[in-house]
């Protein structure tokens, strides 16, 4: 398949797929949509920013199209397709995806998640939907109380498994299963393969037809740029700030804590740069508010924590930087993966200290790659070391201002203890003439790349 006309699909949803100017399927399109229009189980290997939410969307809206086809009398009210994504953000942006593309259907869906209303969530329920897109806590808790009824599923999705097993959502999604009719359709997509993802999806699905996109698992995609710097946390807010000075395009930041992510933005917007933080503790609105500030362009820099930020899909990210470490080989790939997409390259950067040199060759290893690094020169030491002593005579006279947009900040109780990154290869920064530019603005035609 080269092109989305190419699909056997009802003519309404051949005509919103032009509308929105989806005309070339990614890889994982061409071979996931096929196979799940036939009803086969499909589990899906490929990165973020591939454009698996397409993928299962398409045939699930034919599927539901069909359904109310054979049984107008109660298939618009009945609940037939669920999809169980880990994040807020990416359930609703998962939803966002699905109106457009059922457009001229009367397909509803309702989302269920934490943080919105309840009441919202169950009136729409009651006035009847046909797709169901959930969390695995606020799904549970429905069912827990008998708020929903799941007995007429016909089709599963679980998105990004791998991390809601990550989070812990394992008893939950079991629970879940459980409860659909075993003659529906499964479709497992992730970004990674890990043991406990095999045995979840042995367990929950019959003779699927495997899809693997861009070789390895564990594996960061080739347009992206990666470095490593050697620098210490006293010192890594002036290379941040030399960076953004440097290089054109927005900037997704990691920070490790709620708390470490909320102080960074203020002490960025202190500095005169348009930052906004975004974690778990931030209200859903502050949250939403945040990310649809950062996709237009009101923000620059987008602070955030790996859970949060696992939901933000925006194809024009020019820069990851991982500012603390992340804790495991598949946070390093779901973080870089939030760059260089639909087409476009990225670079992302790790900061590292000397004395946190021991892990990255566990990272390089399990994740197929090589971090460059980047040596940083006498020009820019001494800029980053007047910010740094600028910053502690802030730190001093008293607490940096914090950004109107920004709720007070948490404290978390732990802190997780930094992992070592270290890095093959070497490369000046600050005197290298190969300066790169990054383009916000969409390409001419789109592909059929849509959220993850």
């Amino acid at each position: 398949m080269n092109q989305f006309s190419e699909l056997p699909l009802t003519e309404s949803i051949h005509q919103n797929l032009v509308r929105n100017c989806f005309v070339e399927p990614t890889p994982v399109q061409a071979q996931a949509i096929p196979a799940a229009l036939t009803g086969a189980d499909v589990v899906a290997t490929a990165q973020t920013g591939t454009g698996k939410t397409l993928a299962f969307l398409l045939p699930i809206i034919e599927r539901l199209l069909k359904s109310s086809d054979a049984d107008r009398n109660g298939s618009r009210t009945k609940i037939r397709a669920l999809v169980v994504s880990p994040t807020r953000e990416l359930a609703i942006q998962i939803a966002d995806a699905f109106a457009k593309l059922s457009v001229g259907t009367g397909l509803r869906a309702t989302v269920v998640v934490g943080g919105l209303s309840e009441q919202t969530q169950l009136n729409s329920i009651r006035r009847g939907s046909q797709l169901i897109i959930a969390t695995p806590g606020r799904l549970e808790d429905f069912l827990n109380r008998r708020l929903i009824d799941l007995t007429s599923v016909e089709a599963l999705v679980l998105d990004e498994a791998d991390r809601m097993l990550d989070m812990g959502f394992l008893p939950a999604i079991e629970k879940i299963l459980a409860i659909l009719p075993a003659s529906r359709q499964s479709m497992f997509f992730s970004a990674t393969m890990q043991k406990d993802v095999e045995r979840l999806i042995a367990r929950h699905s019959k003779n699927p037809v495997r899809i693997a996109v861009g070789g390895a698992a564990m594996k960061a995609p080739d347009q992206i740029d990666l470095h490593v710097y050697e620098v210490e946390e006293h010192m890594k807010i002036g290379l941040l700030r030399h960076m953004l000075d440097q290089e054109s395009g927005s900037f997704l930041v990691f920070a490790r804590t709620k708390h470490g992510t909320d102080r960074l933005a203020s002490k960025l917007s202190a500095l005169g740069t348009r930052a906004v933080a975004m974690h778990g503790n931030r209200t859903q609105n502050q949250r939403n508010q945040a990310l649809a500030g950062f996709r237009d362009g009101r923000y620059r820099v987008l602070v955030a924590t790996d859970v949060a930020a696992r939901g933000i899909h925006v194809d024009s990210v020019a820069h990851v930087v991982n500012y603390d470490l992340p804790q495991a080989p598949q946070d390093f790939i779901h973080r870089v993966g939030r760059t260089g997409r639909a087409g476009q390259r990225g670079s992302a950067s790790t900061f590292s200290s000397k004395s946190e040199w021991g892990e990255v060759r566990r990272i390089e290893r399990e994740c197929r790659v090589r971090l460059l690094r980047q040596e940083i020169s006498p020009a820019v030491v001494s800029q980053v070391l007047t910010s740094a002593e600028a910053e502690k005579r802030s730190n001093v006279s008293g607490p940096s201002a914090r950004p109107s947009s920004h709720a007070r900040p948490s404290r978390d109780s732990h802190a997780t203890p930094k992992r070592a990154f270290a890095a093959k290869g070497k490369k000046s920064f600050g005197n290298s003439k190969d300066k790169r530019s990054f383009r916000d603005g969409p390409p001419q035609h789109r592909t059929g790349i849509y959220s993850s």
